[in-house]
């Protein structure tokens, strides 16, 4: 497969394990530890990036790899849209929202070339 030994190796894991972090803070910090709802969500799509791409690692087979790094792609952009709604219900101020926006953009492209590296790996062994 790739030539990485663990699922710690991964720079998309280490980024999304930084932005869980960060939005476990956030959700701790202001009004929005009491929106129960939006809150819940938010951690649980952040936590789902980084263990879908454990759990696609850890399935030693470069093609279930890929389908679980695709699903961790959904649920970055599924953090990222729910920034919006933390923007829009004023939980968080426009500079937040934009650092965070771009860590949730920086792993989606960090996914999308190993998904890309992976598939060019995958042609190259058949």
């Amino acid at each position: 497969m790739a030539k990485f030994k663990t699922f710690e190796e991964i720079d998309a894991w280490v980024y999304s394990r930084e932005l869980v972090k960060e939005i476990y803070q956030l959700t701790r910090s202001n009004n929005l530890s009491r929106d129960y709802g939006l809150k819940d969500q938010i951690q649980r799509a952040s936590v789902s990036i980084m263990s879908n791409i454990a759990e696609g690692f850890e399935r030693n087979s470069t093609k279930e790899f890929i389908r679980f790094l695709n699903i961790a792609r959904g649920s970055s952009a599924e953090v990222k849209s729910l920034l919006y709604v933390l923007l829009d219900l004023g939980h968080v101020d426009q500079q937040t929202f934009g650092k965070l926006q771009a860590k949730t953009a920086n792993i989606s492209k960090t996914l999308l070339g190993l998904i890309n590296y992976l598939r060019s790996y995958e042609q190259r062994i058949k």
